[in-house]
Formats: structure tokens, C-alpha cells, sequence
């Protein structure tokens, strides 16, 4: 009877579920705290604080940046985490900011602003889906880049025209109209296949470290002086890498498909093996 006892409690502990442990909660919890922040933003626009709103997505793509770094370095990935940052990108860079500019410009167009909102929305979520479904199917020479203006960089994109009116308020808000047409316009970025660097994955060389280190201590300087005017520019130069980004993903493509011509020009020189002649092998045999 005792060993019966005994054997029922080893099994009870056997399928005890593990807890998840608090380092591993970590990530997960900078996720969802972007999309408060997120969130928030839409609170401050409908208060018409609209340095506070574009902040708020501001701290939402720094909390988006450092939530993958902060699961890879604890070893705290999961398929969940994944998902839960995409459903966070989709409201934090999506949603947000596309309320954000209905209730700053685009009202005034009465329904058309509305479906312009909706749009950004859209085509924020559809470019997300679109990243999920190609994440592991890319080839080797598009791994430094992303294809089309990712999410956090779209939402600056769309918050362009409010930054420039905080950045430069005597020269006041743009029309509605010209509003509209750029938000389509960086909505069509999101979704098409623009190719742009992926800035993370891009190694400095050694020789560029310290002016690269000068630039980002001189941004930093800037956002903390002059912040709007600051982030209006990092998001001009952004912009103006695209035809850098599309060139160069151009040749790498074109290198790659030049090689992949050579190998099969060489097994076709090579022709087929006799079957009397046995395997071809690899290497020479001595």
C-alpha cells in the first residue's frame, strides 16, 4: 500500500505544468507595454496633446525594439511572443497612428478621412502578415533587408505631417487633402516591395564605428534640444536611403542570379552520367 502511495505521488509531480519563469515574463511584458503606450497616444489626441500622441508612439518603437533583444538575450523566445508582438506592431503602429491623424487632420474630410485611416490600418496589418508568412523563406541576400517600409517606420511615416507642424509651426498645418494623399502614400510603403534596410542586421566596419557613435550621440543631443525637428530628420534621411536600399538590393539580386546561371550552365556542360560509367564522384579520387 505505502509503494502505491508512493508511485501516485511521483505521477501527480510528473504532470505538474511548469510555470513560466519571471525573466521569461520579461519580454511579453515590454510588448504589451508598448501597446499601452500605443494606445495612450489615441487618449492624448483625443485631448488634442499632440506632442504628447506622437511621443507616445515614439516610446512604443523604442519598447518594439527591445523586446526581441530582450527575448533572445534571456533565451525566452516563444512562438506566443511572436504572435503577441505582432498583434502589438499591428495596434501600436497601425491603429494608433491612423487615429491619431483622423483626429488631427483627416476629420475634416468627413467619410473619406475615415476610409484613409482605415487604409493605413490595413495595410499596416496586411504588411505584418506578409513578413509572418516570408519570414523563413527569403533568400540568402535578402536577409539585410526588409521588403517594404516596415511597420514602426511606416507609423513615423504617417506622423510626418504632424511632426513637421511641431518641428516648423509658423509655416502652419498642411491641407487636409495633401494630409490624405500621404497617408496613402505610406500606407502603398508598407504593403509593397520596396526593398529597405534593415538597419539592425547591418554591421558597421571598424573604420565607421566612431563617426557612427558621433551620429547617434548627435541625435540623441538633438531629440533632447530640439526633438521634432530632430525626428524630422532622421525620418527625411530614412526616406532618402530608398533608392540607395533599392540599388543595391538590385545587384545583390542580380550577383545571385548570375551564379545561380553559372551552376547551371556547369551541370549542363556536365550532361548526364552514363549509367555503365557508375556514380560521377564529387572530388578526384587519388
Amino acid at each position: 500500500m505505502m509503494s502505491e502511495k508512493r508511485i501516485k505521488r511521483r505521477t501527480r509531480r510528473v504532470q505538474r505544468l511548469k510555470g513560466l519563469s519571471v525573466h521569461g515574463l520579461i519580454p511579453n511584458a515590454i510588448t504589451v507595454s508598448a501597446t499601452c503606450a500605443a494606445l495612450t497616444g489615441i487618449r492624448f489626441a483625443l485631448e488634442q496633446r499632440w506632442e504628447f500622441a506622437v511621443g507616445a508612439i515614439l516610446l512604443a518603437a523604442i519598447l518594439d525594439a527591445l523586446d526581441g533583444r530582450m527575448a533572445r538575450l534571456l533565451n525566452a523566445t516563444s512562438d506566443f511572443g511572436a504572435q503577441l508582438d505582432s498583434l502589438s506592431d499591428f495596434v501600436a503602429f497601425g491603429v494608433s497612428p491612423a487615429m491619431i491623424m483622423y483626429f488631427w487632420a483627416l476629420n475634416g474630410l468627413g467619410g473619406l478621412g475615415w476610409v484613409i485611416a482605415l487604409f493605413f490600418a490595413v495595410c499596416a496589418g496586411l504588411r505584418l502578415a506578409r513578413f509572418n508568412s516570408r519570414i523563413d523563406s527569403l533568400p540568402s541576400y535578402a536577409y539585410n533587408y526588409f521588403q517594404g517600409v516596415p511597420a514602426p517606420a511606416g507609423a513615423g511615416l504617417g506622423l510626418l505631417p504632424m511632426i513637421f507642424f511641431l518641428a516648423f509651426p509658423e509655416l502652419g498645418q498642411l491641407p487636409a487633402p495633401v494630409i490624405a494623399v500621404w497617408m496613402v502614400g505610406s500606407g502603398l510603403l508598407m504593403v509593397s516591395e520596396l526593398p529597405t534596410y534593415s538597419f539592425k542586421r547591418i554591421k558597421v566596419p571598424r573604420r565607421f564605428l566612431l563617426p557612427a557613435m558621433a551620429l547617434v550621440g548627435l541625435a540623441i543631443a538633438g531629440l533632447a534640444g530640439q526633438p521634432w525637428v530632430t525626428l524630422f530628420v532622421v525620418l527625411a534621411v530614412y526616406m532618402a536611403t530608398f533608392p540607395l536600399s533599392y540599388r543595391s538590393y538590385q545587384r545583390l539580386r542580380e550577383e545571385a542570379e548570375r551564379l545561380q546561371d553559372d551552376d547551371d550552365e556547369d551541370e549542363g556542360e556536365g550532361g548526364a552520367p552514363n549509367a555503365n560509367q557508375g556514380p560521377v564522384p564529387l572530388r578526384p579520387v587519388n
